[in-house]
């Protein structure tokens, strides 16, 4: 039998998780939140398009190293925060032949971990899905849930092969790609303009933010397109057209920043924002639409640590 460890088992990591115990992989998780809820009573699963259904993971852990026995597959869903190391998380984990995948946001964020762990197989993995986490053990998927997996630095493995096998028996489409690190830059073109932007507004969905400021929005994301193609990624004439086309049919929904900022957890400001900004002026790119959403974010986060200090 296949064996996963989901490490970061919220909204993401739940329900893909989840996802690979339908179809037939033993799955543990390390959650710390919802730890007690989960490893009493497991999770609800509460998808739109799929149905609803209790996840019961085999091992729930609070910590990584007291996962009992080798898994195939490392399954990463956390934040890519700066106060969060990632290798250090896995690394308790990560045997002779455990393939290491994250499903995680932000662009140029690979090399951190080909560099800790240059002897296993590691995948690139990106989520696109409206999913979210509601109470504890408890996940919404409102709709999509696409998955895209590629080797790095690129390729497809036959573990990858195996993986999106697997992804693709439970129900939801899975693609291997040659090159994940552009796909990467292709996901980053929704979430550089939608997810700082729903915490800046105050908490509008999606669909107002597109409704009063399509031409920011298309702004944030032509930089980003450029950005992507200065770093030899070049991305499809038309990326910017269906990102706008396929938000205004999708839910209104509230980004994965706004949710955290909400709850008071950090952003991954630097992960999308500041990652792009500093490749665009690496490469001499102009991008100042960019440049002024991530400056407004870093002071909206200083206020936050302000207003932290002052609670005491």
């Amino acid at each position: 039998m296949i064996k996963v460890l989901v490490i970061g088992a919220g909204a993401i990591g739940a329900f893909y998780g989840s996802l690979l115990a339908k179809a037939g992989a033993e799955v543990s998780v390390v959650c710390r939140s919802d730890y007690d809820q989960v490893k009493q009573h497991g999770f609800i699963i509460d998808s739109h398009p799929l149905g609803r259904w209790n996840f019961t993971p085999a091992q729930v852990l609070k910590n990584t190293a007291d996962f009992k026995g080798t898994t195939d597959y490392v399954l990463l869903c956390t934040k890519v925060i700066p106060t969060l190391d990632r290798v250090v998380l896995i690394r308790p984990a990560v045997a002779e032949n455990t393939a290491i995948v994250f499903i995680q946001n932000g662009v140029e964020i690979e090399q951190e971990m080909l560099d800790a762990f240059p002897n296993n197989e590691l995948v690139s993995g990106l989520a696109f899905i409206c999913c979210n986490r509601v109470g504890p053990g408890e996940i919404v998927h409102l709709a999509y849930g696409r998955l895209a997996l590629g080797n790095l630095p690129n390729g497809i493995s036959d573990k990858t092969a195996q993986l999106c096998e697997l992804f693709n028996q439970s129900g939801i489409e899975c693609k291997a790609t040659e090159d994940i690190v552009t796909g990467r830059w292709q996901k980053c073109v929704w979430n550089a303009p939608f997810n700082p932007l729903s915490v800046l507004s105050g908490g509008l969905p999606t669909l107002d933010i597109l409704q009063t400021q399509e031409s920011f929005v298309r702004s944030i994301m032509q930089e980003v397109c450029s950005i992507a193609a200065a770093s030899g990624h070049a991305l499809p004439d038309d990326i910017v057209n269906i990102n706008i086309e396929h938000t205004y049919a999708m839910p209104p929904y509230k980004t994965s920043m706004l949710l955290d900022y909400e709850n008071g957890q950090p952003m991954e400001t630097e992960a999308i924002l500041g990652n792009a900004l500093r490749a665009a002026q690496r490469l001499g790119v102009a991008a100042p639409h960019l440049e002024s959403v991530y400056a407004l974010m870093k002071l909206r986060e200083l206020k936050l640590t302000i207003e932290k200090i002052e609670r005491g």
